[in-house]
């Protein structure tokens, strides 16, 4: 396994789960919101052969709704920390040079942290490696295949 990629992606992902972690809640809430809404199915009609009652259908397909959410939600929020985690262990000038190549990329970020950080552009790239290896290796432990 490539642990500095998954790491790298991890990175490029982190603004997406940070972000689910404020949606997810939201639509959660709106789900609950619309459950109140749906009427409780009646009894005193007659079954219909082969065919669901629509009321119960949408019941059961918004709880359904609502658990996967909370289940997506206990994920994301349990990826950011271990993302959070691992960048807490970096120095600022690690973190920022992960930031720029990675977290918030954008066109000229290279001559960007060459001019605030006094260094030439192959010097970025060096810190750039040797700070995705320090992260590498506090979220995983480990950095090379072994």
């Amino acid at each position: 396994m490539n642990w500095k990629r998954e790491a790298a992606d991890k990175l490029k992902n982190y603004e997406a789960h940070k972000q689910a972690l404020e949606c997810l809640p939201k639509e959660i809430k709106r789900l609950e919101s619309a459950y109140t809404g749906i009427r409780s199915a009646t009894t005193d009609g007659t079954p219909v052969s082969g065919g669901g009652n629509t009321r119960e259908d949408s019941m059961l397909s918004n709880i359904v709704h609502r658990d996967e959410l909370k289940r997506r939600l206990k994920e994301a929020r349990l990826w950011v920390a271990q993302v959070d985690k691992a960048l807490a262990v970096l120095d600022d000038e690690e973190r920022l040079v992960l930031d720029r190549f990675y977290i918030h990329r954008a066109k000229g970020a290279v001559e960007a942290l060459c001019e605030s950080l006094s260094l030439e552009k192959s010097a970025v790239y060096d810190r750039r490696d040797k700070a995705l290896r320090h992260f590498t290796l506090a979220l995983y432990g480990v950095t090379e295949t072994e």
